[in-house]
């Protein structure tokens, strides 16, 4: 079949940036925001877009909305609201495997459904690291189903993912562009897609309860640290045997005049947690702190190590902690596993260039890197997304790395809830943005916006709070990808693209060609963003739609929730985060994500075509 469009100049520079950004995303040359970025600004210099319009995506309603669904989503974290459903769910759950995996799937499904699943995962692994120590359950038994779910809960609203949120703004863009005649495509309101996630997610969990559990690793995993297991902790779960001494640093000593960096690189050298060379004890040393005659430094290792180490070098070692014994009290200090989430700026920075000690207060003891783990040469280890840094540190320097979007906690923090009398406000909130989206005309990104700042007015958060909530990383991909689609759009290129793929699936069945879509949409996810691959993939849908007289927002709807469809490889950034913390491997996500991609497929694809 001959198309009828011909290729324009526009048209082949639009084709060019198209495979150039699969090509960024696919290979992560630089990272994809920065590729995003320098897309929108080559579009903006082969006048694409007219200029006044390129940087719109910054103010569009889908980005608007994803910040203030951030927001919303810290600050009913800041509350405590999770630890209360943690409660909740070991509560009624009681100790059956079955029904605390079922309860805690359709609960972080449910809060995908309003705020962003990466987000959701965040939140729930203390929850679940919690309730896994708590009742001796294996943590992959529950963090597989818990990711998938909160993937899939997105598919509930239309303010669950940023493919939905994005896919109005799409469907507005395409709007401009259709054929003279053309009925306008209609938006889809807050509960559009509810019966569609909603089966999702039924299925999601009946999969794991007939099916999956059985699919999953049976062996314990390295559970993240429970509070005041410091002593064991090291040799139970990671191998590093010993425990804590103290060591005086004698006239003599060699070490004398070193900095803490150097004498960790020393034959035989213990972990260094503690340091007092001035007026009072402190965890953590800086790599660069001085080490002088009477400094007391505390360690880590077995008692032949230390011995040896102490031997070697001229450090007296003394007989118990008398320096360090409340550092070291698990009240107040012990282990816990940092998971380094996709978007954080630490990615590609070593250990040494990170500070982590001086910056934060964490000594990082061994990395969980998919289930390898790495104790020797850990400072020039390039941090990778999905790292678990087996770290050392007090509960309040833990408590701070938390608050930093840089990292994920997994480890169940003993310290009081932050703010638990602003629950009320947070929850109010949040109730009065759901009232206004569903029962005003008000624009989604206005009405999400009300409760954000409500949040911030009453206390919930402050506003520098607010601001590290965002992922600044998602805002700029997003905003920066928009001028892509309107310029597939503008020149004629989707439609010349629809014309291409009908010319090779023509003839088939509509079932066919709407599975032909959730193909390309599943292995468009797999190797770049949801966000990419939609705004990529529904100006295309929607033309080929057109050509073949079907529903145009119906193919557009299929794009943005196979976008969702990512449970094949830890690519998505919510398989990336359970990844180090499960001790999942490739071949998990392959074995248990592949039938759960089919049945994704099949019921998705079901409940589209029965709903709407």
């Amino acid at each position: 079949m001959e198309g009828s469009l011909t290729l324009s100049g526009d048209m082949i520079l639009v084709l060019m940036l198209l495979g150039l950004t699969v090509v960024l995303f696919a290979f992560e040359i630089v990272r994809i925001d920065i590729a995003a970025i320098c897309i929108m600004v080559l579009i903006g210099l082969f006048g694409l877009v007219p200029g006044d319009e390129l940087f719109n995506g910054f103010a569009s309603n889908a980005v608007i909305s994803v910040i203030a669904v951030m927001i919303i989503g810290a600050g009913l974290d800041r509350t405590g609201v999770m630890n209360v459903v943690a409660n909740f769910i070991v509560k009624v759950g009681g100790r059956s495997e079955s029904r605390i995996m079922s309860m805690v799937s359709a609960t972080v499904g449910f809060s995908s459904a309003f705020m962003q699943n990466t987000g959701a995962t965040a939140l729930f692994l203390p929850v679940v690291s919690r309730i896994s120590a708590r009742l001796d359950l294996p943590l992959p038994r529950l963090l597989m189903p818990l990711g998938f779910c909160a993937i899939v809960g997105g598919t509930i609203t239309m303010v669950g993912s940023s493919p939905l949120i994005l896919l109005n703004d799409l469907i507005l863009t395409s709007n401009r562009s259709l054929p003279s005649g053309a009925e306008s495509l209609q938006q889809f309101g807050l509960f559009s897609v509810t019966p569609i996630g909603l089966a999702l997610l039924g299925a999601s969990i009946l999969y794991f309860l007939v099916l999956g559990l059985r699919l999953l690793p049976h062996t314990e995993t390295k559970r993240p640290a429970s509070p005041g297991r410091t002593k064991n902790y090291f040799a139970e779960v990671y191998g590093i045997q010993g425990d804590v001494y103290e060591m005086l640093v004698t006239v003599d000593s060699p070490l004398v005049g070193m900095r803490i960096s150097e004498a960790e690189k020393l034959e035989g050298a213990p972990l260094f947690l503690a340091i007092q060379n001035t007026d009072k004890p402190r965890l953590a040393p800086p790599a660069d702190e001085m080490i002088w005659v009477g400094t007391v430094l505390g360690v880590m290792g077995t008692r032949d190590q230390v011995g040896e180490f102490a031997l070697a070098n001229e450090l007296r070692l003394q007989p118990r902690l008398k320096t360090f014994g409340a550092l070291f009290n698990p009240t107040r200090a012990g282990i816990s596993e940092v998971v380094i989430p996709p978007g954080s700026k630490l990615i590609g920075q070593t250990i040494a260039e990170a500070r982590l000690r001086s910056r934060m207060g964490v000594s990082v003891l061994a990395i969980n890197r998919r289930n390898d783990i790495m104790t020797e040469g850990l400072r020039e280890e390039p941090l990778q997304a999905g790292d678990c840094l087996v770290s050392h540190s007090t509960w309040r320097d833990l408590a701070a790395v938390a608050r930093d979007k840089d990292f994920i906690v997994a480890t169940d923090i003993p310290k009081e809830e932050q703010r638990p009398q602003k629950v009320g406000y947070a929850l109010g909130f949040f109730l009065l943005s759901m009232v206004l989206i569903l029962f005003t005309d008000f624009r989604l990104s206005i009405a999400l916006l009300t409760g954000a700042m409500g949040m911030v007015l009453t206390g919930v958060l402050s506003i520098d709070e607010a601001y590290q909530s965002v992922s600044w990383k998602t805002v700029f991909l997003m905003a920066s990808l928009i001028p892509l689609g309107y310029a597939m759009e503008v020149t004629g290129t989707a439609a010349w693209l629809a014309e291409q793929v009908l010319g090779l699936v023509g003839g088939l069945p509509g079932l066919a060609v709407q599975i032909l879509l959730v193909a390309l949409a599943t292995v468009f996810t797999l190797v770049m963003s949801n966000v990419g691959a939609t705004v990529l993939l529904v100006p295309i849908a929607i033309n080929l739609a057109l050509a073949t007289d079907a529903n145009p927002a119906v193919y557009a709807l299929i794009v943005a929730l196979a976008t969702s469809n990512a449970f094949i490889l830890p690519t998505h950034p919510v398989n990336s985060l359970i990844m180090g913390p499960g001790g999942y491997k490739v071949k998990d996500f392959i074995r248990v994500g592949g039938l759960m991609s089919l049945l994704y497929t099949v019921v998705m694809l079901a409940m589209v075509n029965l709903v709407h």
